[in-house]
C-alpha cells in the first residue's frame, strides 16, 4: 500500500499495469528452478503473476535470460501459480540440485529450469522421478541450446524417462533474438499446466510469447525427433505450436519400447492413480479392515473409475479387487488394470476413385 498523504476523509486507491498478469486458468502448480537478479537462493517463493515474480526476483537482461524470462513465459502462456527457487549464480549441477530439493517439497506437478547443461537435467529427473515415487506426481519440461535434432536425440537419450520431455528447437523471442530451448520448454510447460484433459494431445496447441523457432524441421527431422524421444516445435503462420508431445523414454532395459512415449499417457497415470487415492484416503483413514469396509473401497474405487471413463480419460478399466495382505491384515490391497485413452495424431484417407 503506498503512502497516505493526505487527511481528508475519503476512499483512494492506486493501481499499476502490466503486460503479463497472470494467465488464471492453468490447473497445475508449476515449479522454476533459475538464476535470478535478486532473491534469496534456495527458498521457496510462490507467484501469481508476472509483476510479482519481477518484484521478487528481478528483472533478466537481455543477454542473461533467467528467472524473470522464464516466468514472464510461463504466464503468458496461462500459468496460474508458479513456485520459484533463486538457484546460486556459480549455475553448477550442486546449485541446481539443492533448488530441485526445495521444490521436491512443493506442490509443483511441472518442473522447468533456465539450464541446458545435460548433467544438471539428468540431475532434475532424478528429483522428479523421485518425488513421483513419494506420491508428488510431476514431469519436467527441459530444452537444449544451439543442439541438432541428432544432439536432441542423443540429450533424449541421455535422459530416457517418461517424466522428461525434451523440448526442440531453439527459439526466437518477440523481438527475434535467439533463445534456448529451455525457455521454448517453459513456454511449453504453460500450456500443459492449462491443459484440464490429460488424454487431450498436445498437437497444434498454440504457444505465446514465442516470436519463431530457430531451426525449421523438414518432416524427415521430425522423425527422427519425435522417434527419438523429443517434443520437436515448429512455426506455421507465425503461431508456434508442438507437432507431438512425446517424452523422452524411447527404451527399457535397452531396448526400444514405446510404451510411454507420448506424453498423454504418463499425464493420465498421474491423473488416475492420484485420484483413487485422494478419494480413498478421504473416506478410509479411520476404519477397519473387515469385509465390509473392502467392498465399501471396492466401490469407492469403481466410482473413481467411472468417472474418468466418462470424461473419455481412461478407455476402459478391469475387474477391482480388494483384500487383506496375507502377511499382514492391516493392509488392504486395492489391484485394477485401466487402458488410457489416445489421441488422435493422424487421420488416413482410403479413397477409390470410378472413373
Amino acid at each position: 500500500m503506498s503512502e497516505i498523504i493526505h487527511e481528508r476523509p475519503g476512499v483512494y486507491s492506486v493501481y499499476d499495469a502490466s503486460a503479463v498478469v497472470s494467465g488464471g486458468r492453468a490447473v497445475r502448480t508449476v515449479g522454476v528452478a533459475a538464476k535470478a537478479v535478486k532473491g534469496d537462493v534456495g527458498k521457496a517463493v510462490t507467484i501469481t503473476g508476472y509483476t510479482a515474480g519481477v518484484a521478487a526476483f528481478g528483472e533478466d537482461a537481455p543477454e542473461s535470460p533467467g528467472m524473470s524470462t522464464l516466468l514472464r513465459l510461463l504466464f503468458t502462456n496461462g500459468a496460474a501459480t508458479v513456485v520459484a527457487v533463486r538457484v546460486e549464480n556459480t549455475g553448477d549441477t550442486a546449485a541446481y540440485e539443492t533448488a530441485f530439493q526445495v521444490l521436491g517439497r512443493e506442490d509443483a506437478q511441472i518442473i522447468v529450469c533456465d539450464s541446458a547443461v545435460q548433467e544438471v537435467q539428468q540431475a532434475l529427473r532424478t528429483a522428479v522421478e523421485e518425488a513421483s515415487t513419494a506420491r508428488r506426481e510431476r514431469i519436467a519440461l527441459v530444452g537444449g541450446d544451439g543442439d541438432t535434432a541428432a544432439e536432441l536425440v542423443e540429450r533424449a537419450t541421455a535422459l530416457n524417462s517418461e517424466r522428461m520431455v525434451l523440448v526442440g528447437p531453439d527459439a526466437l523471442s518477440s523481438a527475434g533474438e535467439r533463445l534456448p530451448g529451455v525457455f521454448a520448454a517453459a513456454a511449453l510447460a504453460g500450456v500443459v499446466a492449462c491443459e484440464r484433459d490429460p488424454a487431450v494431445p498436445l498437437n497444434g496447441a498454440e504457444v505465446a510469447g514465442l516470436g519463431g523457432v530457430a531451426e525449421d524441421y523438414s518432416d524427415n527431422d521430425i522423425d527422427l525427433l519425435v522417434r527419438g524421444g523429443v517434443t520437436p516445435l515448429e512455426c506455421v503462420a507465425g503461431t508456434v505450436s508442438p507437432v507431438r508431445g512425446i517424452t523422452t523414454r524411447t527404451t527399457t532395459g535397452g531396448a526400444a519400447d514405446t510404451t510411454w512415449r507420448e506424453l498423454t499417457t504418463i499425464l493420465i497415470v498421474d491423473d488416475v492413480i492420484p485420484a483413487v487415492r485422494q478419494s480413498l484416503r478421504s473416506k478410509f483413514s479411520h476404519t477397519k479392515n473387515t469385509a465390509q469396509t473392502r467392498s465399501a473401497i471396492r466401490s469407492q474405487t469403481v466410482v473413481e473409475l467411472e468417472k474418468k471413463l466418462a470424461a473419455e480419460i481412461i478407455d476402459s478399466y478391469g475387474e477391482v479387487t480388494v483384500s487383506a495382505l496375507e502377511e499382514d491384515p492391516t493392509v488392504c490391497l486395492v489391484e485394477f488394470t485401466f487402458a488410457v485413452a489416445h489421441g488422435l495424431n493422424q487421420i488416413y484417407l482410403t479413397v477409390h476413385i470410378t472413373i
